[in-house]
């Protein structure tokens, strides 16, 4: 049996189509949970993924990864469903479209996970689309209430995609609620809060979770740490960009890594691990995990830099 793990991100796990032109299309397994697991893995971390995937060879795809990433498989559920599907349209930043009508993640069952889970769990991460769909955003706001009140911290990152609507405010009432870590772009702000300029936004975001530390990311103007009353700001590191797919799930783990193992750094350091995870995941194509070596590189020239 493995041993519990440190971190659990709950969610979707999927496939993304990508287009390349002239109607040709690859496969990469994705989700955004699931990259902020495989991130935290990649960081050393030990690390579960909880969520559900389809018997086919899409969800085959799946859990090889998973494996390979070493990730604790045991909250990783197979059912006889179809896959969920994101459709990566051309473009950068990537736009999204998702199929997935009674798909396989819908029927994940939070009741399954192991029971012992809690007792060493030390973070668990909520976010993405599957706070959108139902039933299964129901069963992972329990998850995420319960893993509260035995003592976990959570983690979110709302991840604004186009079916977030109006439906979707009390769920980002009830996260940010439970939240000790809030992770948001400025066009996740956008969109959370159409007509808002991105601070009246955030301010508004952080009225629902005045107690939680957050993170503002700005894709290549840098981002922003905000705990009570502090404020910190960085730039990114200068790297030659692959793509950005997956940088935002990086950052999350990046600076959830830090939190974990690194509890005594200032407030700045924290926020240059962020980056230096995200920038590090931009070295390379998809969704792949940052290396430790290229993230521990990229914070000590952002600490040396401020220094």
């Amino acid at each position: 049996m493995a041993d519990a793990p440190l971190m659990l991100c709950a969610g979707e796990a999927l496939t993304d189509m990508i287009n390349l032109g002239d109607e040709r299309w690859v496969s990469r397994e994705g989700g955004a949970g699931w990259n902020v697991a495989r991130a935290l893995a990649a960081l050393g971390e030990p690390t579960a993924f909880a969520g559900a995937i389809s018997r086919d060879r899409f969800g085959d795809a799946l859990w090889a990864a998973s494996v390979a990433a070493g990730l604790d498989v045991r909250g990783l559920q197979r059912v006889a469903r179809s896959p969920l599907l994101a459709i990566v349209e051309h473009g950068e930043p990537p736009r999204y479209f998702f199929i997935g009508d009674d798909s396989a993640d819908l029927h994940f069952d939070a009741d399954a996970l192991p029971a012992d889970w809690p007792a060493t769990l030390r973070w668990a991460h909520f976010g993405g689309i599957s706070l959108a769909r139902e039933p299964l955003a129901g069963r992972l706001l329990a998850l995420a209430e319960r893993l509260k009140a035995q003592g976990v911290s959570i983690s979110y990152d709302p991840n604004y995609r186009i079916l977030m609507d109006e439906r979707y405010t009390p769920t980002l009432r009830r996260m940010a609620a439970l939240a000790d870590l809030i992770k948001v772009s400025d066009d996740d702000l956008r969109g959370l809060f159409p007509g808002l300029a991105v601070e009246d936004a955030l301010q508004k975001l952080r009225a629902m979770a005045p107690q939680a530390l957050c993170l503002l990311t700005r894709g290549g103007d840098g981002a922003s740490v905000f705990h009570g009353d502090t404020r910190c700001d960085a730039r990114a590191p200068q790297v030659t960009v692959v793509d950005t797919v997956g940088a935002g799930d990086a950052t999350v783990a990046g600076l959830l890594h830090s939190l974990t193992r690194h509890a005594d750094r200032p407030l700045q350091a924290h926020l240059h691990a962020a980056l230096a995870a995200g920038s590090a995941a931009c070295l390379q194509s998809g969704a792949t995990p940052p290396r430790r070596e290229a993230m521990d590189q990229l914070f000590d020239t952002l600490q040396a830099a401020a220094r």
